[in-house]
C-alpha cells in the first residue's frame, strides 16, 4: 500500500458552488476507491473525508473556488484523477436533462 499522498486540484464551475447534488456525486465517486481520499478548499487548513457527504457539503465551496484533492493508498492516483475529472466536467450537470 502506498502511503505517499497523491495530489491534484480543480475549480468548482457550478454557479451555485458545491451544493448537495455535486457533493453527493463527489462522495459516491470517492467511495469507489480503496484509497483514503480527502479534499479542502484551496489554502484551507482542514482536510476533510471526501467519502462523507455531510463533510463535503460543509465545505460550502463557492463558484470558482479551487478544491485541493489528496489521496493515499494503492489506487490513490486513480482516485485523484477521477475526482479532478468529475469536477472539471462540472459534475456532469450540463449533460443531464
Amino acid at each position: 500500500m502506498s502511503e505517499a499522498w497523491q495530489t491534484g486540484s480543480a475549480v468548482i464551475r457550478d454557479a451555485t458552488g458545491l451544493h448537495a447534488r455535486p457533493a453527493v456525486k463527489l462522495t459516491k465517486l470517492a467511495k469507489r476507491f480503496e484509497a483514503r481520499v480527502e479534499i479542502r478548499r484551496e489554502a484551507g487548513e482542514t482536510w476533510i473525508n471526501a467519502k462523507s457527504p455531510s463533510a463535503v457539503m460543509k465545505l460550502k465551496a463557492p463558484h470558482l473556488a479551487r478544491l485541493e484533492i489528496r489521496a493515499s493508498g494503492d489506487d490513490a492516483p486513480a482516485a485523484v484523477a477521477a475526482l479532478r475529472d468529475l469536477i472539471d466536467r462540472d459534475f456532469d450537470d450540463s449533460t443531464e436533462g
